[in-house]
C-alpha cells in the first residue's frame, strides 16, 4: 500500500503530528502508521557550501582570493545532523513512498528547510504544503484536510534561496575582508551592522549630548495645581529671572477660570500581538530578551499547544478565525481569565473590530489562545508570564475602548494664562483585562500631569495660594533596551533620509523580520559588539570600531529595505531571483573593494595584563551577555575562559543576585555585600532542602556564553588553523 511521507522541522513537531495521524510504530528518525511516515529535520540539514568546497584557494583567508563569487550556489549536508538527513533521505527513496507532504514552518525559512532537503535527495515525486498556524490536533487535522500543491509556494522558496545566497555573498565577503584587513574578528551583515549602528549613534548622541537649564511656574490653588503657557503654549522659559519674578509677581493674586472644557474621549483596544512587540512587553515587564521571548513562545506553540504560531508580523486575525473565537474563549475559561472571559462570551455577539482586518493578514494572523484549554500548573514561570501577556491582550482586543471624561481648565492670574487637566472614567472597557498591572509607559510630559480636579464653573476666581518657579534640565535621548532596539528595528525609518527608502521600510517592516530580530541582537552579543548595563545596552569598543570600519552601504538600513522589498517581489512573482542574486555578486564585489582601499586602523584597548595560557599574548577584557570574559585576541589560538557569571542565586544577607567566579572545584559565589560561598556548599544546602526551590537550577542554567553563527564561527575557526600553519 502507498504512503505518504510528512516532513516536520523538528522532532518534537513530528511526533505530535505523528500522534495525531496514527504513526505508532517507531523507527530510526521517523515515526510509521498504516497510510503516512512522518519524519523530521532538525532544524537546516542542509546549508550553502564553504567557500573552500568551490576553490581550494579560497579555504585561505587572504585579501587576494577576494572576492569569492560561485557562478553556481552549491548545498551540503551539514555534518553534525548527517544521520537525520540520511534517514530522511533514505524515506524518500523508500518504494512505497508516492508522495510529500511538507510540514515545515508555515513562513519562508520553514521553506526553505524543507526544500533544500528535497533537492538534495533528488525527490521527484508529487508533493503538497500543510500550512497551519498552530499545533492543536484540530489545526493538524484541519490542515491535513486542506493541503495545498507544493508548487504554490515555489516563489517563497526562491525569495527563501536568494536571501540565503544574498547573505552569503556579502556577509563571507565582507567579514572576511574585515577581519583580513585590521587583523581582528570582525564580521557585518546587511541586517546586523544598522542594527549595531542604530546603537553606536545613539551613544555618540548621549555623549556630545550638552543639558540646558530651563524654568516652568506653576499655581496652587484650592484644590488643583496649574502650569503657566506662553501664547503658543509652551512651558518652559530659559531665562531664570524671568520665572522667578513671575512668580512672584503672581503669588497671592486671584484667578479667573476663563474656560472649563468637558470632552469625552474613547481609547480603543491595543491590537493583537505579533511577535515583535510580544518580546517588546515582555522585555519592559519581565526583562527577557527577544531570543528567550521567542523560545518560550515556541514551547508554548509547539509542546503545550496553547498560543498560535509565534514567528508572525500579524496583529489581526482573517474572517475565516472569527468562527473559532468562542472555542478559544473557552479555552481561556481558567484561572482569573475565567470571569472576564465568560462576560465576553455573555455579551454576544463578539466585538470584532479590533481584532479583525483582512488586509492586514500576512502568512499567519495574530498571536492568539488556540482552542486547547492549558494545564498551567504544567507551565514553568516564564511560559506562564508569557501565556498571560498573551491571554490578557486577547480578551482585551475583545472588549470596548476605555471611556472617559477629560476635563481642561484655563486659568487667567493677571494677564498670564496656566492651564490643568484631570480625567474621570466612565467605562473601565479593555482596561479591565489589565486591572492589576499595565504595560502602558508614562507618556505625561514633566510640565503638566493629569490630577483629580474638584467641580468648577468657567467664570469662578479662585485664589492663588501659592507660585513657584521650579527648575529642570534637558535630558539626552536615552540608551536602547531590548524593547526600544525591537521597535527601532521595526521602524528604522527615522534614521533614512531616503524618502522614498523610508516608505520601503515602512512597507517592508523595517530591519530583519520577526523570526530574525532575535537572532540579530545576540549576535551582537556574542560577537562582543555591545553589553548590557541593566537593562540598557551600550557598544563595546569593540562595536563602535566595526561600524565605522564597514562599508557606509552597508551601514545604512536602506540596504535592507531595498533588499526586503525585492525578496517580497520574488515572493509574489514580480521578479527573478537570478536578476537579484546576479546584483548581489556585483554588489558584494564592490564592498570588498571598499575595504582594501580603506585606510582606517583597528585597535584592541581591552587588553588585560593576563598572558593566554595557549599562546602568551595578553588577553582582552570582554563583558559577554552573562558575565565577564577573557579572550584571546589572535584568531590562531581562539582561548577564552569565564571569569564571572550573573546568576540568579540570591545572597542569604541582602538578597541582591550574586556572581559566580572561578572555575571547576573553585568555584565560588560573591556578593558585592562581601559574603562568599563555595558552589559545593550551596549543592549542598540546596540538596539539604535548606537553599531556595530552584536557585542552583536557575544559576547554573544558561550559563554557557553563546557562541556567534555557526557558519561564520566554522568559518573562523578554519581561518584561525589555516593562519597557524
Amino acid at each position: 500500500m502507498a504512503k505518504t511521507l510528512v516532513l516536520a522541522e523538528k522532532p518534537s513537531v513530528g511526533r505530535e503530528i505523528g500522534r495525531v495521524l496514527g504513526c505508532r510504530r517507531g523507527g530510526d528518525g521517523f515515526l510509521e502508521g498504516d497510510r503516512y511516515v512522518v519524519t523530521w529535520a532538525l532544524g537546516h540539514l542542509v546549508e550553502l557550501a564553504a567557500p573552500e568546497v568551490y576553490d581550494k584557494a579560497w579555504e585561505k583567508w587572504d585579501m587576494l582570493t577576494l572576492p569569492m563569487l560561485p557562478e553556481h550556489m552549491k548545498t551540503v549536508v551539514i555534518k553534525e545532523t548527517t544521520r537525520q538527513y540520511k534517514a530522511v533521505a533514505n524515506l524518500m527513496k523508500r518504494g512505497d513512498i508516492a508522495d510529500l507532504v511538507i510540514a515545515t514552518d508555515s513562513g519562508r525559512e520553514g521553506e526553505l528547510v524543507a526544500r533544500w532537503i528535497m533537492e538534495k535527495a533528488g525527490w521527484k515525486k508529487p508533493a503538497k504544503r500543510l500550512w497551519i498556524s498552530s499545533q492543536t490536533d484540530k489545526a493538524i487535522r484541519e490542515g491535513f484536510q486542506n493541503l495545498r500543491p507544493a508548487r504554490d509556494y515555489d516563489n517563497l522558496f526562491y525569495s527563501a534561496r536568494a536571501r540565503s545566497e544574498a547573505d552569503w555573498l556579502v556577509g563571507l565577503n565582507v567579514t572576511r575582508a574585515l577581519t583580513c584587513r585590521f587583523n581582528a574578528q570582525l564580521s557585518a551583515g546587511r541586517v546586523q551592522t544598522p542594527t549595531l549602528a542604530l546603537i553606536v549613534d545613539r551613544e555618540e548622541e548621549i555623549r556630545h549630548f550638552i543639558p540646558k537649564e530651563y524654568y516652568t511656574v506653576s499655581v496652587k490653588s484650592n484644590g488643583f495645581n496649574a502650569t503657566w503657557r506662553d501664547r503658543s503654549g509652551q512651558a518652559r522659559i530659559s531665562d531664570k529671572a524671568r520665572a522667578e519674578a513671575l512668580a512672584e509677581r503672581l503669588s497671592g493674586k486671584t484667578g479667573v477660570l476663563t474656560e472649563v472644557r468637558k470632552t469625552y474621549k474613547q481609547t480603543p483596544p491595543p491590537a493583537a500581538y505579533d511577535l515583535t512587540e510580544l518580546q517588546r512587553d515582555a522585555n519592559r515587564k519581565y526583562a527577557y530578551s527577544a531570543k528567550e521571548t521567542l523560545s518560550i513562545m515556541q514551547s508554548l506553540y509547539e509542546i503545550h499547544k496553547v498560543l498560535t504560531y509565534p514567528r508572525t508580523d500579524s496583529r489581526y486575525i482573517s474572517d475565516d478565525v472569527v468562527g473559532t473565537l468562542p472555542e478559544r474563549l473557552r479555552s481561556v475559561m481558567v484561572d482569573e481569565y475565567k470571569p472576564l472571559a465568560a462576560e465576553i462570551m455573555r455579551n454576544r455577539p463578539l466585538q470584532t473590530r479590533f481584532l479583525v482586518n483582512n488586509a492586514k493578514v500576512t502568512d499567519h494572523h495574530a498571536i492568539i489562545p488556540t482552542e486547547e484549554a492549558p494545564d498551567l500548573f504544567r507551565l514553568s514561570g516564564p511560559e506562564r508570564n508569557i501565556y498571560d501577556l498573551v491571554v490578557r491582550r486577547f480578551l482585551a482586543v475583545l472588549l470596548p475602548p476605555f471611556e472617559y471624561e477629560e476635563t481642561r481648565l484655563t486659568l487667567t492670574v493677571d494677564g498670564e494664562t496656566f492651564t490643568a487637566k484631570g480625567k474621570i472614567v466612565r467605562n473601565q472597557g479593555w482596561k479591565a483585562a489589565y486591572s492589576r498591572f499595565s504595560l502602558e509607559e508614562d507618556e505625561e510630559d514633566g510640565e503638566e500631569r493629569e490630577q483629580s480636579l474638584p467641580q468648577l464653573r468657567q467664570g469662578d476666581r479662585v485664589p492663588i495660594v501659592s507660585a513657584r518657579a521650579n527648575v529642570g534640565h534637558t535630558a539626552p535621548p536615552k540608551r536602547y533596551t531590548e524593547a526600544t532596539l525591537l521597535t527601532a528595528m521595526e521602524h528604522p525609518q527615522a534614521q533614512v533620509k531616503d524618502r522614498e527608502q523610508s516608505k520601503i521600510l515602512e512597507e517592508t517592516g523595517g530591519l530583519g523580520t520577526p523570526a530574525t530580530r532575535a537572532d540579530i541582537i545576540e549576535k551582537l552579543f556574542s560577537a562582543f559588539y555591545i553589553e548590557r548595563r541593566g537593562k540598557e545596552l551600550v557598544p563595546t569598543s569593540k562595536g563602535v570600531q566595526v561600524v565605522g570600519l564597514a562599508p557606509a552601504d552597508l551601514r545604512s538600513a536602506g540596504l535592507t529595505a531595498k533588499w526586503e522589498k525585492r525578496l517580497g517581489d520574488i515572493a509574489q512573482g514580480r521578479e527573478r531571483e537570478q536578476d537579484f542574486v546576479g546584483e548581489m555578486r556585483k554588489y558584494a564585489a564592490r564592498l570588498v573593494g571598499e575595504v582594501k582601499q580603506s585606510d582606517a586602523t583597528y585597535k584592541h584597548d581591552n587588553v588585560s595584563r593576563e598572558k593566554c595560557p595557549d599562546c602568551g599574548k595578553f588577553l582582552l577584557n570582554v563583558q559577554g551577555k552573562r558575565g565577564k570574559m577573557l579572550v584571546c585576541p589572535d584568531r590562531e589560538c581562539g582561548y577564552r575562559r569565564s571569569v564571572t557569571q550573573t546568576t540568579n542565586a540570591r545572597c542569604p544577607n541582602c538578597h541582591k543576585k550574586m556572581e559566580l567566579r572561578g572555575e571547576g572545584e573553585n568555584q565560588m559565589f560573591a556578593c558585592v555585600c562581601g559574603y562568599r560561598e563555595k558552589l559545593s556548599d550551596f549543592k549542598k544546602k540546596r540538596e539539604n532542602g535548606s537553599a531556595g526551590k530552584r536557585d542552583v537550577q536557575k544559576f547554573l542554567q544558561n550559563q554557557q556564553e553563546e557562541k556567534g553563527p555557526s557558519a561564520m564561527a566554522e568559518q573562523l575557526k578554519k581561518w584561525m588553523e589555516q593562519q597557524g600553519k
